[in-house]
């Protein structure tokens, strides 16, 4: 998580009020663009990993992507590890835990349960800038183990976790017939990565656009024809 701002001399300063406006809209106006900063230094470093990778990413680029001083980005975040570390778990709280308390509360068969957070996370793929990410730690991993322990830690680990209830729920109830989970685990989140690392990949290549969600529904429909009792 960004880290709480420190004050620093000569860091930030707030503005004059601007003509016609009074030292209070002045001062309110100055206190919620420095509330957004965190969020926009992270747009700024994940742009400038996915285009440059994150070895060959500098603060001084971040910087001028995100339209602060480098001295500002220190106020929030100590080095690029930590900026990779809040953008992986902005990725895993904005998505994983919604989805391992709609899992916990669920009630009734478990084939739509397991469907529709195959969806969700197959819609968030097609059109997040965070999908990233897994290629960032893909590439970096041999010279940076620490982006993989972060990564594994707070997306893998939850992801594998939270698909093996779903599934043991269903070979408890008979829904599903009883298959090694800790494979089957992995063959639901396989097709959701190639997905990542195609669109972050190769599909600059074709000739037209992938469909992302055909892809899901494909791998939704076989996976359940093979889990079924």
């Amino acid at each position: 998580m960004p880290a709480k701002p420190k004050t620093k001399p000569g860091a930030e300063q707030a503005p004059s009020p601007t003509p016609g406006g009074t030292p209070r809209d002045s001062a309110a106006r100055w206190r919620r663009r420095k509330d957004a900063r965190p969020q926009e230094i992270l747009e700024a470093a994940l742009a400038v990993f996915a285009e440059k990778g994150f070895a060959a990413a500098r603060m001084e680029e971040i910087a001028t992507r995100a339209r602060v001083s480098k001295g500002t980005i220190y106020l929030y975040f100590e080095s690029k590890e930590a900026m990779f570390k809040a953008l992986v778990h902005e990725m895993a709280a904005s998505r994983l835990a919604g989805f391992v308390d709609l899992a916990r509360e669920h009630q009734g068969p478990i084939a739509p349960l397991l469907g529709g957070i195959l969806r969700n996370l197959g819609a968030f793929i097609a059109t997040s800038d965070l999908v990233v990410l897994p290629k960032i730690v893909i590439g970096e991993a041999g010279n940076f183990p620490d982006l993989a322990r972060i990564y594994r830690k707070e997306v893998v680990e939850r992801g594998l976790s939270l698909f093996a209830g779903i599934l043991q729920a269903g070979m408890d109830r008979g829904e599903f017939r009883k298959v090694p989970v800790q494979h089957a685990v992995r063959l639901c989140i396989a097709p959701l990565l190639l997905a990542a690392i195609w669109r972050t990949t190769f599909a600059r290549e074709d000739a037209t656009h992938y469909d992302y969600s055909g892809l899901i529904e494909t791998h939704i429909t076989t996976l359940l024809k093979g889990l079924a009792p």
